[in-house]
């Protein structure tokens, strides 16, 4: 007999090679039914797979995380079984869950595929499925899976077994597909009830570009036809809060391929608007002790190598740009910490002088791949909110809950309400990527983890996520339609006060390491801009948006009165213009409320004559009349609200 822990501490004996499926099975058939996996010591199997020893097990359903990632790697062999049946003889690569369902990638050979072809994909996967085929776990020695795939011709599998050792090979078999798979995998493809295929894009084998490029098929499942129409549902609904194509139809920014791919220009409306969110933040940083700094664009090759971001980022940065001078050479600025080390080592500090926060909207590069290039969410020029804190091993936990009180001050007054905040921390089995020594990475996570725990944050932890110098905690916000982002960070830093040699002389009169605090809560202005902008549907808060009001004549007869009304309300800093245009005075409403205008201020003969506007606003229709005093008011009475955040 051996012992199986549950989750909520209760203890079940059961006999040695008993599977999860058969635990789930003793508590309920219900349960049982809706096990997709297993998590067996903390690690991920099949529910089918026997257990030998005494072990903590969680049984996995559709509402855990691994579940559906379970779920939709099975998924991805269920569509390459119906593939095979369609186009035989194709080569399949890869076929990885991902976020939201999964992808297969696929050489056709000279099979042509489209779009056109998913809905009957689609229909001979839901028959696959319907045979409930058990998805079955076989280990096979590396020979005789060599031997297997060049029977095949498949060059793909091929190579991804030279990285494998003899006695780690298994393959999976459902119905009349076999695949090269570690797992795991769910029961049976009974579970797979609802299927989308999605879209078809190409993919370069590894993601060489110098390599073939192969077809990518993705798609979607779930275990209930109704949660297939909730997603798609939310797809649509995606698709109109696209901030691309919002960002087009309210003129905010846009690309030119002369300028250069991943390089955003900036229109007027955007401009404006990203310095409202950059006042905004300026704001704040002032009344927390935050000093500005500027930094330039480029900066020393020597620079980076000191700070170990030409080591990590070399390959992904833009190459370096050589000058007159023999052997010397710069680098588009990838980070702005390496820059804001030097300022600090500019002159000497002491202890009275920290913490020392230095704050800069600084303009970063990073050479992207252009397949990877997505609007203002993957760019190669984006705008960090950046600051750095300088302050001794006493002072680090008490700034890092300040910059926690900062994100949530920005989160709640752009009503960023449900957010988790992920630890990362490193990877505990790979510590060659990271710099600096243990002591200093165990001080760092433990006053991340503890000012998380103080604070109150709904936290997890993940580990491999840390930046190469120091733990991070990244905060994870969900959007009005459910999605996750990544936005504000806050990183804890003893390694490059160590590789700058960076110092302060103490209150003994000794010389002593800073300690460094990276953050941005708005993590990049662009990416932010980005999901604001879908978070809303382009339907800024009223302090935020282009322009509060248009002003709407009826005829050019009150053009000269509205301009009266516009030059009033600019005095107090309200924004807005005139829509003197020729034109139906219903379709300049029309107008004004599809390009999101918060208010329309109608000016005819009773308005002019009694020194008022006739006041609409946006998605309510008429408020009434009033003097432009009183709109004034109104204005700013829920300009101040929406800024006043406890």
């Amino acid at each position: 007999m051996i012992k199986i822990t549950l989750p909520d501490g209760s203890i079940r004996e059961v006999e040695k090679g008993t599977t999860a499926l058969d635990i789930a099975k003793s508590i309920s058939e219900g349960l049982a039914r809706n096990v997709l996996a297993a998590k067996v010591n903390g690690k991920v199997m099949d529910a089918t797979l026997p257990i030998e020893e005494d072990v903590a097990l969680q049984l996995l359903t559709w509402n855990d995380e691994e579940g559906k990632s379970t779920m939709w790697h099975s998924s991805a062999h269920l569509m390459a079984e119906a593939l095979e049946y369609f186009y035989p003889g194709i080569k399949l690569a890869i076929g990885p869950p991902i976020k939201n369902g999964f992808y297969y990638d696929v050489d056709f050979l000279d099979y042509h595929i489209s779009e056109a072809d998913l809905p009957k994909i689609e229909q001979k996967m839901k028959e696959l499925a319907k045979q409930k085929n058990a998805y079955i776990r076989q280990e096979i020695s590396k020979e005789d899976a060599i031997k297997y795939f060049q029977e095949k011709e498949d060059e793909y599998k091929l190579e991804l077994l030279e990285d494998l050792q003899d006695g780690d090979i298994t393959f999976y078999t459902q119905g009349n597909f076999t695949d090269l798979c570690r797992g795991p995998h769910i029961p049976d493809t009974g579970k797979i009830k609802a299927i989308k295929l999605t879209s078809i894009a190409g993919a370069y084998w590894r993601g060489d570009e110098n390599r073939k490029q192969l077809t990518r098929i993705y798609g979607i499942t779930f275990p209930k036809n109704s949660e297939l129409k909730e997603y798609l549902e939310r797809l649509e609904e995606a698709k109109a809060r696209d901030h691309r194509k919002l960002g087009k139809e309210l003129q905010l920014f846009t690309f030119s391929q002369k300028v250069g791919q991943g390089l955003p220009l900036w229109l007027p409306k955007g401009a404006a608007l990203r310095e409202r969110l950059e006042n905004f933040l300026k704001k704040a940083q002032r009344k927390s002790g935050y000093q500005p700094v500027m930094t330039p664009h480029i900066g020393h090759k020597d620079l980076y190598v000191c700070s170990g971001h030409y080591e990590k980022y070399g390959e992904d940065s833009f190459q370096p740009i050589k000058t007159p001078h023999e052997g010397e050479e710069f680098l588009l600025k990838p980070m702005n910490c390496p820059h804001h080390c030097e300022i600090y080592k500019s002159q000497p500090r002491s202890y009275k002088d920290l913490p020392l926060r230095f704050a800069e909207f600084g303009t970063v590069y990073r050479y992207e791949q252009s397949g990877e290039l997505h609007g203002l969410t993957r760019v190669r020029g984006f705008t960090q909110d950046d600051a750095h804190i300088f302050c001794t091993q006493d002072q680090v936990k008490d700034e890092f809950k300040k910059v926690i009180d900062l994100v949530l001050y920005i989160f709640k007054t752009l009503k960023f309400e449900n957010f988790k905040a992920q630890i990362s921390l490193r990877d505990p089995d790979n510590k060659e990527k990271y710099i600096g020594k243990d002591e200093y990475w165990e001080k760092a996570e433990k006053a991340i983890i503890e000012a998380a725990e103080e604070k109150g944050l709904n936290t997890y932890i993940e580990y491999g996520e840390a930046a190469f110098y120091g733990p991070k905690l990244d905060f994870m916000v969900e959007d009005a339609i459910g999605r996750e982002w990544q936005l504000g960070t806050i990183q804890v830093d003893y390694n490059l006060p160590e590789r700058f040699e960076l110092e302060y002389t103490g209150a003994d009169n000794q010389k002593h390491r800073p300690v460094m605090i990276h953050r941005a809560p708005f993590g990049s202005m662009e990416r932010f801009v980005a999901v604001l902008l879908e978070h809303c549907a382009g339907n800024f808060p009223l302090w935020l948006t282009a322009e509060q009001f248009s002003i709407l004549p009826i005829s050019d007869k009150y053009n000269e009165y509205a301009k009266k009304v516009l030059d009033l309300l600019n005095n107090y800093d309200i924004r807005g213009f005139i829509d003197d245009r020729n034109e139906k005075i219903g379709k300049k409403i029309r107008e004004s409320e599809m390009n999101k205008i918060p208010f329309m201020l109608i000016i005819g003969e009773k308005e002019m004559n009694g020194g008022k506007v006739a006041v609409r606003k946006r998605g309510e229709g008429d408020i009434g009349a009033m003097t432009i005093e009183e709109f004034k008011d109104l204005i700013l009475k829920e300009v101040e609200q929406e800024l006043s955040i406890d």
